[in-house]
């Protein structure tokens, strides 16, 4: 795993990504672009220390996840993302909340963390008849 160096003392030490972090930065520049972005186009964006080879698996590795297009184009495939951040979000949510075992209680602890705006937002949603597709 590739690993950030850090400084410490004179000594450098490298601190390990969390997981799901390098997949997280490449889909933030996947839905900052307005176009489907090359791997090389993807390791420029993003920024870090990262080689080609690295976000290569990680594009492949999101496209057999469903969460990025593959487009031919050239002598490089481009790639971009099949759902908005917001819609990736809540599927991850939900995922989180199916997989727990007592809903009402992690329901409960998560709406009593949010802050105030957040809660309006929540009631306001929760007023609504139908839920919206559109946010």
């Amino acid at each position: 795993m590739w690993r950030m160096p850090v400084e410490s003392g004179g000594t450098k030490r490298t601190r390990r990504r969390a997981g799901g972090e390098l997949e997280n930065a490449v889909l933030a520049a996947l839905w900052a672009a307005s176009t489907p972005l090359t791997p090389r186009e993807v390791q420029q964006s993003v920024g870090a220390d990262l080689a080609y080879n690295t976000v290569q698996t990680i594009l492949v590795r999101l496209n057999e996840k469903g969460l990025v297009e593959r487009h031919p184009g050239g002598r490089a495939h481009r790639y971009s993302p099949t759902k908005q951040p917001a819609e990736l979000t809540a599927e991850r949510m939900h995922l989180l909340l199916t997989t727990g075992p007592d809903r009402r209680s992690v329901l409960r602890r998560f709406v009593g963390a949010l802050d105030e705006t957040d809660e309006q937002i929540l009631r306001d949603v929760l007023g609504r008849s139908e839920p919206s597709q559109t946010d």
